[in-house]
């Protein structure tokens, strides 16, 4: 059975913590070409969009789900948002837990809403919101 909006709730197990560190707060704001001193130095903390590289670790449940018919080569992530509680520092040790919000099925393309919530010792840091597009595969014709 195919993704449809009986699928809205389901929530998957965490991700494995992922710690946050110096170096890959560095790395990332570098690679974005942002080299705002809060993210260098002693305590930096990490740039808002570095949160979607610890949302996506959570995304391998959601595309693992052979109940959902999801593959991420016929996924386009469409939209993003975040919704920070606090920022992420050095030395976070980070858990993403996915639950889809929405799903919406037109002809063979899915719209699917996911939730990403991120804590840190169980206190929630960011709400990662994302929308995916999905287009299932035709069947076979005869």
């Amino acid at each position: 059975m195919p993704i449809s909006a009986e699928h809205a709730g389901r929530t998957y197990p965490p991700a494995p913590a992922y710690r946050v560190s110096r170096a890959k707060i560095a790395e990332f704001a570098r690679a974005i070409q942002d080299e705002n001193p809060a993210y260098f130095g002693d305590h930096p903390i990490a740039p808002p969009t570095f949160a979607a590289v610890i949302a996506a670790q959570a995304w391998g449940s959601l595309f693992g789900d052979e109940e959902l018919g999801l593959a991420l080569h016929r996924t386009v992530h469409a939209d993003q948002t975040f919704d920070f509680h606090r920022p992420l520092r050095e030395g976070d040790d980070v858990v993403a837990r996915l639950t889809i919000e929405r799903v919406r099925n037109r002809g063979n393309l899915d719209m699917v809403t996911i939730l990403v919530a991120l804590t840190v010792d169980g206190e929630a840091v960011c709400d990662a919101r994302s929308t995916l597009m999905h287009t299932r595969e035709e069947a076979p014709h005869d």
